[in-house]
């Protein structure tokens, strides 16, 4: 009887459990990007140097991008339900001690704790193509994406607020309570699902750079999506100085809800995963790049300190956010129809690529906009999806 319920769960996944793990997603996703805006806070009431400070986000992604390469991959041969919570009971512990930190040791170790157990979020991900049907799978990973990025979108302004009124400590305790309820509720509700690959963890990790090697679409869609969160990471990396500095004499507050209004973009990726399921992956994806393209070239033509300039910018980081979150979306619908036993490694694989790609480019912004203000930081910044379209054009039918 159970294994008929599977069987039939997994032809139908219903509304309610794609919502759960939509919103699962966003609420582990949203974890890697609370410390973003508060990275002055920390560091001063924790006495890290100025040098030191960007280690808060530095360190989640180090351990973001080790758990992906080291713990997705579980999620082919590990019973997917225990995975996931045991992730999150690992998270929820890492943000209980950094919310209590008062050494700088301690928290930035809790911080890399953090990104390790967040790649939850991408167990839950292939988890749901595993359920759905192969004629609905665009469909339900682009509404479970779309609410993982609606929790990267919203977790910076939500943890600026909330530090606002509570102190920097709070929306960690907030989310460690939070995540400890998500993980007793997907326990309880979460199928099982037993991988049937017959392959040991040594032999797991070493077949990762043979998948690498031997999967293009793995390759061609890791890049794309490379280049496109360079982009988005230069843009939110820059644009909260630009709003802050003279020209626009933005309050902290006012920066939130500017990024705020990017969310709509959101609204992007269950559109391209309707549209990959009709068999419509290529156009969508030019159409995504180009809408990144557009969205860099509008500040970098327009550049004033008037409210068109401030409406240029909204427009600005509406068609980023779309652009970004459509790839993303028409991307991992491509690589979750290569196999079912290979999914995990898969998504593992191409969410380490371009979340390097993501780091560069944050890394890159913050450089480019010291050297050359926010001109340059553009510059750079359209340079990563041009060449992202130049690379789709050899792209064959």
């Amino acid at each position: 009887m159970a294994a008929s319920n599977q069987q039939t769960l997994e032809k139908n996944i219903p509304a309610w459990l794609t919502i759960l793990l939509a919103t699962a997603c966003g609420m582990i996703a949203a974890n890697l990007y609370y410390a973003q805006p508060l990275v002055g806070l920390i560091s001063s009431s924790l006495g890290l140097s100025a040098g030191s400070a960007g280690l808060i986000v530095t360190l989640t992604q180090i351990g973001y991008v080790a758990g992906l390469l080291f713990i997705v991959p579980l999620g082919d041969i590990v019973e997917n339900r225990k995975l996931v919570v045991t992730a999150l009971l690992l998270t929820a512990a890492a943000l209980i001690t950094a919310a209590l930190a008062k050494q700088p040791f301690l928290f930035l170790t809790a911080t890399l704790v953090v990104g390790l157990g967040s790649v939850a979020a991408q167990v839950l991900v292939p988890f749901a193509s595993y359920l759905a049907s192969d004629a609905s799978r665009g469909r339900v990973v682009g509404n479970v994406m779309s609410g993982l990025l609606l929790g990267i979108m919203l977790a910076r302004p939500l943890s600026s607020l909330v530090a606002d009124f509570l102190g920097w400590h709070a929306i960690f305790a907030i989310s460690a309570a939070a995540i400890v309820i998500l993980a007793i509720v997907l326990a309880k509700v979460l199928p099982v699902r037993k991988p049937t690959a017959a392959t040991n963890y040594t032999a797991l990790l070493g077949s990762m750079w043979r998948l690498l090697r031997t999967t293009p679409i793995l390759r061609r869609r890791a890049l794309y999506h490379a280049t496109l969160f360079a982009a988005f990471s230069l843009f939110w990396t820059t644009v909260p100085q630009l709003l802050a500095g003279p020209k626009f004499h933005f309050s902290q507050t006012a920066i939130a809800l500017y990024a705020l209004v990017g969310v709509a973009g959101a609204v992007a990726a269950p559109l391209a995963g309707r549209l990959a399921d009709r068999g419509w992956t290529r156009p969508a994806t030019a159409i995504a790049l180009i809408t990144v393209i557009v969205s860099v070239l509008l500040p970098l033509l327009i550049q004033t300190s008037s409210p068109v300039g401030v409406v240029v910018l909204v427009i600005a980081a509406i068609l980023l956010d779309a652009g970004v979150s459509a790839n993303l979306v028409l991307s991992q619908r491509s690589i979750f129809s290569l196999g079912a036993d290979i999914r995990s490694r898969l998504n593992g694989l191409f969410m380490a690529i371009f979340f390097f790609g993501g780091a560069i480019g944050s890394a890159a912004g913050g450089w480019a906009y010291a050297a050359g203000g926010w001109s340059a930081a553009l510059w750079l910044g359209i340079a990563f999806p041009i060449l992202a379209l130049l690379y789709f054009a050899t792209e064959r039918k």
